[in-house]
């Protein structure tokens, strides 16, 4: 009897190692020591409801990062608008009746204190930005 418990024992202990070596997801990469240099932002061009993606680039590795933790925002002609909502992890929607060219960015900040911060980007910001296209 004891042995029967031993061996189920290394049996859940084997299982245990095993799908924690493969299964188990690999957490984010991030660059907390390095200098953010730019942003991109994918896709590039879209419409309608779409999942927006952050990509940083930085001064050293691990660069580029992907996703990027950032600060996302919707313009229209370089103004703050409530056309398009977009949430904290990129997920962009036109709202009903919205219509034209929008500007979507991802943001964060680069090396250095800032206090000139604009809604729709930049500043002292490091930005990205993509299009969304609404009916």
């Amino acid at each position: 009897m004891r042995t029967l418990g031993l061996l189920l024992f290394a049996s859940l202990l084997l299982a245990t190692a095993i799908m924690m070596a493969c299964g188990s997801p690999a957490a984010p990469v991030q660059n907390t020591t390095g200098i953010l240099q730019s942003i991109t932002v994918s896709p590039s061009t879209a419409s309608g409801e779409v999942q927006f993606t952050a990509t940083g680039y930085y001064n050293t590795p691990p660069s580029p990062v992907k996703p990027l933790k950032a600060t996302w925002a919707a313009c229209f002609q370089n103004n703050p608008t409530q056309d398009v909502t977009i949430t904290s992890s990129g997920m962009a929607q036109c709202a009903v009746g919205a219509s034209g060219n929008y500007s979507v960015s991802a943001s964060d900040f680069g090396s250095e204190a800032c206090l000139a911060i604009s809604p729709c980007g930049g500043g002292c910001q490091i930005s990205g930005y993509a299009q969304l296209s609404c009916p």
